[in-house]
């Protein structure tokens, strides 16, 4: 557990699942002048990436994940207007337009969420699809509204192949120069989003954002 004692609330109350909690412990980390930044990734990523971590070892099931990710909600919409008001100020922003896809037989959400959030934060018109999306709907989607970028979530092992296939569908249709095709997730690595081809992966949300005005600037 972190030392700091806001973080260690935010941390508690994701896991715990929790969304009063996990609000009123990122009002108070706020309130006590702390980087929203250091709130998101030392507290909600590192609550994610516990709750991550006991679904895939069996500890916890769907109940716990969803739950989890209500807090992760509740507290995201109290640390989001000092996340946005810090990015505002920045050189670096820029606008695209990036999908959002949870890949498809993976029902895990809370690391798209916050990412999806922060995109959208920063600049950028995140259409969010949701979670166990199709292959061919995502690229419809990304095709209809004329995105940018493709960001890809995986939490199951099982569900990672499914990003490759992806990739390989973009090139069957001539489409893979079109599209960044960003990767993440619990189990995503370098080495991975190298091996399918992928364009990036990033350890945390606030480098997710680095990593889209890197591949996407404008």
């Amino acid at each position: 557990m972190p030392e700091d004692p806001h973080i260690q609330a935010i941390v508690e109350a994701v896991i715990d699942g929790d969304p009063d909690a996990s609000a009123e412990a990122a009002q108070s980390a706020l309130d006590a002048n702390m980087d929203p930044l250091e709130i998101l990734n030392e507290g909600l990523m590192s609550g994610a990436d516990e709750v991550g971590k006991r679904f895939e070892n069996g500890e916890y099931f769907l109940p716990e994940l969803m739950l989890a990710g209500r807090a992760l909600k509740s507290a995201m919409e109290v640390v989001k207007p000092a996340l946005l008001k810090k990015f505002e100020g920045t050189e670096n922003k820029v606008k695209g337009k990036v999908i959002a896809a949870t890949i498809q037989t993976d029902i895990h959400d809370i690391g798209k969420n916050i990412v999806s959030s922060m995109l959208t934060a920063a600049g950028y018109e995140v259409t969010d699809m949701g979670v166990d999306v199709q292959i061919k709907s995502i690229i419809d989607k990304a095709e209809e509204i004329g995105a940018q970028a493709i960001c890809l979530s995986a939490l199951l092992t099982t569900s990672m192949p499914f990003m490759k296939d992806l990739i390989e569908t973009l090139k069957a249709r001539g489409l893979r120069k079109k599209y960044i095709v960003l990767v993440g997730g619990a189990s995503v690595t370098e080495s991975w989003a190298t091996h399918i081809g992928a364009d990036g992966t990033a350890r945390n949300a606030a480098d997710a954002v680095k990593l889209a005005h890197e591949k996407i600037g404008m």
